[in-house]
């Protein structure tokens, strides 16, 4: 039996598909990641094989000012996790690199977040190998279902709302179809020995800019809002984004055999579930 934590989320909506009744699904409603006491005392009677751990906070823009929240829930909240349930699946970001490469990132690359978001998440993977007796780091990005707020559904809204759109050109990275994600996971779980500690990326295949994302995104909707290209200078954020986010896949596919579908195949596959 499996524990999904933020199992309301899109990934933890995902992995309630592919596990079915394998999995036990808290959120916070649940279970307060964020007390040590209460998480100890959670696992105190329990056993799980893992625990996935999909909650997160991702309120990029919000976490700058929302620093201790972000912190107890990205940092703290695995720490615990790690410590009581012992074999973790820990999801993490692209925003643990500063963007400023210009080659995929690879598992070993330094790290250097540039938001509070990035350096709360970087903090939670450190914790988790760290505390946990087995621990697998998975780094994603760009990450959308039809669930939760997220790109797509955004760009499908306001593509069905508005006749033109500006989107930014200049970040680059690959989006990720949630259900892609759950898959690659379901598939390593059976594989990961005891007592392994490694960081693996996933995401879809293949490179694209968000203005390119959106293009696809309006084409497979049939929608007919015009998308223009803006630099990141011209649409400001309170957190700095990664302009180069592309994750090195090569070992998670070694690793457990796993064939990943390009992004556009990824979309397809989600636009159908809307």
């Amino acid at each position: 039996m499996f524990l999904v934590t933020g199992c309301n989320g899109q990934l933890g909506t995902a992995l309630a598909v592919l596990l079915k009744d394998k999995a036990v699904y808290i959120d916070r409603d649940d279970l307060d990641l964020t007390n040590e006491e209460a998480v100890r005392e959670y696992f105190s009677d329990k056993d799980f094989e893992f625990v996935i751990n999909c909650a997160a906070y991702t309120a990029v823009d919000k976490a700058e000012s929302d620093v201790e929240v972000a912190e107890m829930v990205n940092a703290k909240a695995p720490l615990y996790l790690a410590k009581y349930g012992k074999r973790v699946v820990h999801i993490s970001t692209d925003y643990v690199f500063d963007g400023k490469g210009y080659k995929p990132y690879s598992e070993d690359d330094n790290t250097n977040p540039l938001s509070v978001y990035g350096k709360t998440k970087r903090e939670g993977e450190k914790n988790v190998l760290e505390y946990a007796d087995t621990a697998i780091v998975i780094r994603t990005a760009w990450l959308y279902s039809p669930h939760g707020g997220n790109f797509v559904k955004t760009m499908r809204k306001l593509g069905s709302e508005r006749d033109s759109l500006n989107v930014i050109f200049d970040q680059v990275g690959s989006p990720t179809n949630a259900y892609d994600l759950a898959e690659a996971i379901v598939v390593a779980l059976p594989y990961i020995k005891n007592g392994e500690k490694e960081i693996y990326h996933y995401t879809n295949e293949g490179v694209c800019s968000w203005y390119d994302f959106a293009l696809e995104i309006m084409e497979q909707s049939n929608l007919k809002c015009k998308v223009n290209p803006i630099e990141s200078k011209d649409y400001p954020t309170p957190a700095p984004r990664p302009h180069y986010s592309v994750l090195n896949k090569g070992k998670i596919k070694q690793r457990f055999g796993i064939s990943i579908p390009h992004w556009r195949e990824g979309l397809r596959k989600c636009l159908k579930q809307f």
